[in-house]
């Protein structure tokens, strides 16, 4: 058995971090059995390169080796493409065509990106990882094969299956061995060895010297999060040999070919709650609500007044002040008014500014402590504070949550203030 370090050199793989050494251990202690391997990972971390360890090392190595993506191929002809197809199954067959699975028998099947598969395509797949056997579209008659299956996915499978697109006993039957790759970020020693490499590669192709990183660019790299992974690092190293007259690159030229750099910082948490009762939108949508709900109660009680009385000229004299209150002219651009500066900034929807575009963390969202969604406790909080704010007079609070004095002394009452 070769060694790991054997295996890397190879198949040309960088690095020495342990959690990639461990992948290739076990994909090396793999390889002469016939069991399925799933290999995840994210986008870009170089999954293709473990199917071809497996093959090249399993008693398959002399059958054919396929590598198909399944995120690539429509939906409707995936199945023609994976198990093949009869003469005229379906428009276009103008002749028998063998699939991916009847032309690698005997060898092994690499498929990528199988978390895409059709639910459909997924039934056939089950059944030729449980007996390889499967069906030609448009035929009858059922066939053998003899594949050994590795897929890859940069999906999380538990996920899908949740969310039921993807089936979960599939799932454990291509995940009998998983081999996980971990992302370029948590490879910080490893990423400088990729960067020389594909240097030195790019300066061979393109016949011009090596370029090379300042300190300062080693470090910024290091400390940069690489979303595309190993491929997004290639891509850097490809533009800078081609654009760069200076063959020596400091951390302010490498900033330029690194796009977002510092946009991944973390929300701003604020450490306690904002002074006024309306410091966010939950606030003010209570506030609304209790609005709504004393509008209502005073509505109630003119109704009532004016069946008692039957008189629409005296309840109109008699309650002018409460038909005042519900009835006047407070529209929404009065409302708008009644706010102040903070409330009025939390509704109004915002127009970035030129300022706002440049600055890159204006969008920083503070997040706020989960607070309960009982009415009751909300307007408990508002009282209290209201009466807080105003030293225990019951009028200037009872006239800031817009109720009567009677019903906040009613509420004080009810909730033992």
């Amino acid at each position: 058995m070769e060694s790991v370090q054997a295996i890397k050199q190879r198949f040309e793989i960088i690095g020495n971090d342990h959690v990639l050494n461990r992948a290739v251990e076990k994909a090396i202690q793999v390889a002469p059995t016939d069991i399925s391997v799933l290999v995840t990972g994210e986008s870009g971390v170089g999954k293709e390169s473990i199917p071809k360890i497996i093959h090249s090392l399993s008693h398959r190595k002399h059958g054919k080796y396929i590598a198909v993506n399944c995120g690539a191929i429509p939906e409707g002809t995936i199945d023609s493409e994976l198990f093949g197809h009869e003469k005229g199954a379906f428009t276009g067959a103008t002749q028998t065509r063998n699939g991916y699975f009847e032309v690698a028998d005997g060898g092994t099947i690499f498929l990528d990106e199988v978390g895409e598969l059709p639910l459909t395509t997924q039934v056939r797949l089950l059944r030729v990882l449980e007996n390889g056997e499967f069906i030609k579209v448009g035929s009858s008659k059922v066939q053998k094969t003899n594949v050994r299956i590795v897929a890859a996915t940069n999906l999380n499978m538990f996920d899908a299956i949740k969310k039921e697109k993807f089936r979960e006993d599939l799932y454990y039957r291509l995940s009998t061995v998983e081999i996980n790759l971990p992302p370029l970020r948590d490879r910080k020693d490893d990423i400088h060895l990729l960067f020389r490499k594909f240097a030195a590669d790019f300066a061979i192709k393109y016949k011009m010297p090596t370029i090379r990183l300042e300190d300062d660019a080693v470090e910024l790299i290091q400390k940069y999060q690489w979303g595309g992974n190993i491929r997004q690092l290639r891509n850097v190293a490809e533009q800078i040999s081609v654009l760069e007259q200076e063959r020596n690159i400091t951390a302010s030229k490498l900033k330029s070919y690194l796009p977002n750099i510092g946009s991944n910082l973390p929300a701003v948490i604020s450490e306690k709650k904002k002074e006024s009762d309306f410091s966010n939108e939950r606030e003010i949508l209570y506030k609304v609500l209790f609005d709504m709900k004393s509008d209502l109660n005073d509505l109630k009680k003119l109704t009532m007044k004016l069946m008692e009385s039957g008189n629409l000229k005296d309840a109109k004299d008699e309650h002018e002040g409460l038909i005042q209150k519900i009835y006047g002219e407070n529209d929404d651009e009065q409302d708008m008014e009644d706010l102040d500066e903070e409330e009025r900034s939390i509704l109004q929807i915002p127009q970035n500014s030129p300022q706002e575009k440049e600055d890159k963390y204006y969008f920083a969202e503070e997040i706020e402590e989960e607070e309960t969604l009982s009415l009751q406790d909300k307007e408990l909080e508002l009282i209290k504070k209201s009466l807080e704010r105003h030293s225990g007079k019951r009028k200037s609070a009872a006239e800031e949550l817009g109720i009567s004095e009677r019903t906040l002394y009613r509420k004080i009452k009810q909730y033992d203030l």
